[in-house]
């Protein structure tokens, strides 16, 4: 369980995450979410202390009651473009730029964030360590772009069955390295990785 107490929402508050800098395929995926104080749902707490069951009951809650949200996806070629922090924060700008009502405040997970462009004047931006354990908005993002994010990796799974990505999610686990040594990158891999680059560099298949 989470050593933090969950912080309740403010008004104003726009709460930022993302979820997807780990893995060795798929996309990069940020959540902006703006909930209302008066009325949210119970159990909104860091996706990786819920269930994917708990995730899944959660997130359509988030997105009936909240003020605003908005989800932003960048894929695995931008990732090897730019590098994996890049595109995380052109997915956080992403997401919140489709934000269109009034805050006064955005909370961003970790210790990074990126420039939200001409609105900056217009509010605070604070960074959170471990924020998604902190505030129940940065919370209710995590939420959305986790689910968000395991939705595209299990449609994935379908068109490249052979990695197993409805399982491990694009994760480095030893059933996703020994499909990658096996059959070479997909389409979605992130070319820029480490382990990615020793199977192209072994000569994999590829898909």
């Amino acid at each position: 369980m989470s050593a933090y107490a969950i912080l309740p929402i403010a008004a104003g508050q726009l709460g930022v995450d993302e979820a997807g800098r780990g893995p060795l395929a798929g996309p990069v995926v940020a959540a902006a979410v703006m909930l209302d104080p008066m009325q949210q749902p119970d159990g909104i707490t860091d996706s990786k202390q819920l269930s994917a069951s708990q995730r899944e009951r959660l997130a359509p809650l988030i997105k009936q009651h909240a003020l605003a949200w908005q989800i932003a996806v960048v894929d695995a070629l931008q990732i090897d473009a730019v590098n994996i922090l890049q595109a995380t924060l052109q997915a956080m700008q992403q997401a919140v730029a489709g934000i269109q009502q009034h805050f006064n405040e955005i909370l961003v997970d970790g210790n990074r964030a990126p420039e939200f462009g001409a609105r900056t004047h217009d509010f605070a931006v604070q960074t959170v360590v471990k924020g998604d354990a902190r505030h129940v908005a940065i919370a209710a993002a995590s939420i959305l772009a986790k689910t968000h994010r395991d939705a595209l990796m299990a449609e994935y799974a379908t068109r490249w069955p052979a990695y197993g990505f409805a399982a491990h999610k694009g994760y480095p686990t030893p059933q996703h390295l020994d499909a990658l040594q096996l059959h070479g990158p997909c389409e979605i891999h992130r070319r820029s990785f480490a382990p990615v680059r020793r199977a192209i560099a072994a000569g994999g298949a590829g898909g």
